[in-house]
């Protein structure tokens, strides 16, 4: 554990002369690729969320790649197609933007629903299939997506199933005053982005196997489902979080622990994680709504409300 403690502070210290940002945000992108769960971020544009996906692929020597979603793109765009080679006659796949390590997908909402449809498999199975033929996605697979306000112009809303299929979900916000200044004196720096390769692929599919070893008890898991069911369970929700959400918990909370040199899951690491896989996995009913309810107020609700399991 010890070892995925001393990669964490590697990653985080390279990627911080580039991405100026609180470390507990940082550390929340390592619990997802540690934990191979997908990243939604919400926030404002230019606060450098693909400056941060492409720190993140340099450091452990990975492949970066970006998309645009527009709402002409097209399925194959992204996922890749094949082509009768005249000089081989051969038929060859040329794959998409998708077969790289670390993806950010910029303005996910923007594309159209068969198209946002079809990241699901890949997201989800970390494969994609191309006429019946099904291609493996490289590990370790990161997908950082991005979307814009709701209602914004040529936007289509993401369906709870997309939704579901983001493990977390982050928030950014313009920088602090300081913050934003030494981004303005080292922005040449930043723009360069000579990010020094601190770590490797295989350190990092070595992690992720260290971190499935984290001991969870009877305890935890139950505390983990008891909070599911009584968010379930509040009037004002109109559909609840799902199992899903309750598997995100549990390995977010390992990966957790994982990167703090812990030996095995606390709720504490529960709770600390539950704010960023739950609230984008509950609907709510009109009238929560007009009262000025938010999926995040339940949540803090039953943090404070299911009692707290002890050692």
């Amino acid at each position: 554990m010890n070892s995925v403690k001393d990669l964490k502070e590697k990653l985080i210290g390279e990627i911080s002369r580039f991405f100026i940002s609180s470390i507990w945000f940082l550390e929340m992108v390592l619990v997802a690729i540690l934990s191979e769960g997908h990243i939604l971020i919400e926030g404002p544009l230019g606060t450098g969320k693909t400056t941060l996906a492409r720190a993140l692929a340099k450091a452990i020597g990975g492949v970066f790649s970006r998309i645009q979603m527009i709402p002409d793109l097209l399925p194959g765009d992204i996922l890749g197609a094949y082509y009768f080679d005249l000089r081989s006659s051969e038929w060859k796949l040329r794959r998409g933007p998708l077969f790289a390590n670390i993806v950010i997908i910029d303005e996910l909402n923007r594309a159209s629903p068969r198209t946002q449809s079809a990241l699901i498999e890949a997201m989800q199975e970390r494969q994609v299939s191309l006429d019946g033929k099904a291609h493996q996605l490289p590990r370790p697979f990161l997908v950082i997506a991005t979307q814009m306000p709701y209602g914004s112009e040529g936007t289509y809303p993401l369906p709870p199933v997309q939704l579901d299929r983001f493990a977390y979900r982050l928030t950014t916000s313009y920088p602090e005053r300081e913050a934003e200044i030494e981004i303005l004196r080292r922005s040449d720096e930043i723009e360069a982005m000579n990010v020094k390769n601190v770590a490797t692929l295989e350190e990092i599919l070595g992690a992720i196997e260290i971190c499935k070893k984290i001991y969870a008890s009877d305890k935890v898991l139950r505390y983990i489902v008891d909070l599911l069911r009584r968010l379930r369970g509040y009037s004002e929700v109109a559909w609840g979080p799902s199992t899903r959400a309750g598997v995100w918990l549990f390995r977010g909370s390992r990966a957790l622990a994982c990167i703090e040199g812990e030996e095995y899951i606390t709720p504490d690491h529960v709770k600390r994680i539950a704010p960023y896989v739950i609230p984008h996995r509950i609907g709510l009913k009109p009238e929560a709504i007009v009262d000025g309810r938010s999926p995040d107020d339940l949540v803090k609700r039953a943090l404070e409300e299911v009692e707290v399991p002890k050692k």
